[in-house]
């Protein structure tokens, strides 16, 4: 079965909204001749003369007619599909959208993110969801709208990257902790017992390569999937947290934080998102307060 010629449907809107081939190829800027020929490819694809002569002028047939509104409702609908997307309405705009985050980025600059996109749109809704690891098949596949981390390796290459801020390693220790007192040294800090945060299990990481140089080996006597939990144990106990500055600043509040006696390497933490909404106005507006409350919050 061939493929239809869709621009008839223009030509036909303009013939029967216009009831005359002369004035029809004014609209559509063709000269008669190629009007009339687009009349006849129009008559033989609909089996209809749809134009006949009245005295002077044309009147539809019954066939016209019946088709006019039909006609154009489509051309009107793709003129929609095919022009640019609206200035975005955000009073209006009622969206979910989905965020992954690792645990802490949530509790750190949810708070500000979710105050900023209700007073401007109230009709949104943000859902944050756990990253229990680095796959892309959920952007991929758009289960999430938004992710934030550090970009890997392994990040699928056509996903969109943008950094949000760079970030270091700390210490963080209820107060009165030993810690909170003196000079802090890399045999008093690796003396201590430690929260080691990791979402696959393990129990080494760039700090301990760092304390290798020394001879020192820190003793990790509890693994946990997220900062807001690390910060949450150390606040309670006489354990030591490592977590990121800037990741964390809020959940640190009423806790002694202290720099690494190590050199740690930086880290940059960005947002990614499939290229399916690079254009989205929506999106666009939404990753621009993310990106304005990482920026904000220090």
């Amino acid at each position: 079965m061939s493929i239809p010629d869709f621009n008839l449907l223009v030509t036909l809107d303009a013939v029967l909204a216009e009831g005359s081939v002369a004035r029809a190829a004014r609209r559509l800027r063709l000269s008669p001749s190629a009007m009339s020929r687009a009349l006849a490819r129009l008559r033989e694809t609909t089996g209809d003369p749809l134009l006949v002569r009245a005295g002077r002028g044309l009147v539809p047939t019954p066939r016209a007619i019946e088709l006019r509104e039909r006609v154009r409702q489509l051309v009107q609908d793709g003129e929609a599909v095919l022009r640019p997307a609206e200035k975005l309405n955000l009073r209006d705009l009622v969206r979910t959208f989905t965020l992954r985050t690792s645990e802490g980025f949530v509790e750190n600059f949810g708070p500000e993110l979710i105050a900023r996109i209700g007073e401007e749109a109230p009709g949104v809704r943000l859902c944050f969801v756990q990253k229990p690891d680095k796959d892309s098949a959920p952007l991929r596949d758009g289960i999430v709208h938004l992710e934030t981390g550090v970009v890997e390796k392994t990040t699928a290459p056509e996903l969109r990257v943008q950094a949000l801020f760079r970030d270091h390693y700390i210490g963080a220790v209820r107060i009165g902790h030993q810690l909170s007192k003196g000079k802090i040294t890399p045999s008093r800090y690796a003396a201590g017992r430690h929260i080691f945060v990791s979402r696959d299990g393990l129990d080494k990481g760039p700090i301990d390569e760092a304390l290798l140089p020394f001879g020192l080996e820190r003793k990790v006597v509890t693994i946990v999937g997220g900062f807001s939990t690390a910060l949450g144990l150390a606040r309670a106990s006489e354990l030591i947290a490592s977590v990121p500055e800037r990741h964390t600043g809020n959940l640190r509040a009423g806790m002694y934080s202290f720099p690494l006696p190590v050199s740690t390497p930086e880290f940059t933490v960005s947002m990614l998102w499939h290229p399916r909404l690079d254009a989205d106005p929506a999106h666009r507006w939404l990753r621009r307060h993310v990106k304005d409350v990482c920026a904000t919050l220090r």
